[in-house]
């Protein structure tokens, strides 16, 4: 650090005050020593929450390519009018037929979501919702690069890039 000079019109950030030592000790109480000397649990942290280093490992290319709609892709899943059960099923089959092709962008057409000013009184976009889901405990996860939102041109919010990873 010693080396490093300042860039010129950027004043450094003020430094904090060092704190000044009380001229007269004290005796700590017992309740504090016994504070102090208690040991102190390590912190707990959650391993689900944490990204395993294989999730969304796209480079900034590619999501620029996705976020304007530059990349056309390889195959398609429509699941509209289908079932959760018939869905799920036709996702694992496509996954594996896109694999097999060598295909690296799969689009899957899920359908819009619901507006939040919709009075319909049954439940919609329950494939939509599920679809995290289904990738993540899918046997083609490990195959799963990234998942994105499609540009309009390929059905907007209405369906989702599946950016596979290469094969080796």
């Amino acid at each position: 650090m010693a080396t490093v000079k300042p860039l010129r019109g950027v004043t450094p950030p003020p430094r904090p005050p060092v704190p000044a030592t009380p001229a007269k000790a004290t005796r700590p109480s017992k309740a504090l020593t016994r504070a102090i000397a208690a040991p102190q649990p390590a912190p707990i942290r959650p391993a689900a929450s944490s990204p395993s280093p294989r999730q969304n490992t796209l480079d900034g290319g590619w999501d620029k390519r996705l976020s304007r709609g530059i990349v056309s892709p390889d195959s398609s899943i429509d699941l509209h009018g289908h079932t959760l059960s018939s869905a799920h099923a036709m996702l694992d089959d496509g996954l594996s037929r896109a694999i097999a092709r060598g295909d690296r962008v799969l689009l899957l057409v899920t359908g819009k979501p619901p507006r939040p000013e919709s009075e319909r009184p049954h439940a919609r976009g329950a494939i939509r919702a599920a679809i995290a889901d289904w990738l993540a405990a899918s046997r083609h996860a490990d195959a799963i690069a990234a998942v994105r939102g499609a540009h309009p041109r390929h059905g907007g919010q209405g369906a989702l890039y599946i950016v596979l990873r290469r094969g080796r």
